[in-house]
């Protein structure tokens, strides 16, 4: 039995943007860092509405690189709510690509990234709420 494609989130994307020639490597790839530059926004600006303020990224984890992200494609990003501690939250980010040509959008990037409420000196505090 083949597993089936994981479905694309109905929920809005957080942010959507298209990869373009500058956001490559030397090979004409698109960048993995600026894929994951964008999931961090993604995440970090669910964090801060959750922490009602400053967060900072202190990890990411379990991320996994599925499929390539060509120049021309709408990227799109998902933050999902994983858990909140007393200072940290935990996001969910999926980044989703849809070709140029309108075909049904697929995934291509899946982490986990860990935000930390911070005061105006940088200093961890008790997320609000």
């Amino acid at each position: 039995m083949a597993d089936e494609p994981p479905a694309c989130p109905a929920t809005a994307p957080v942010i959507r943007t298209i990869a373009m020639p500058a956001d490559t490597n030397p090979e004409g790839d698109i960048f993995g860092g600026w894929l994951m530059s964008h999931m961090d926004l993604a995440g970090a600006t669910l964090a801060f509405d959750l922490a009602k303020g400053r967060c900072a990224t202190i990890a990411v984890s379990e991320i996994t690189f599925i499929n390539p992200v060509f120049v021309g494609d709408e990227v799109s990003m998902y933050a999902e709510l994983v858990s909140v501690g007393r200072t940290s939250i935990r996001v969910a980010v999926q980044a989703w690509r849809r070709r140029r040509d309108a075909s049904e959008p697929q995934q291509v990037t899946k982490g986990v990234f860990v935000y930390v409420a911070i005061d105006k000196d940088r200093k961890p505090r008790a997320v609000e709420g």
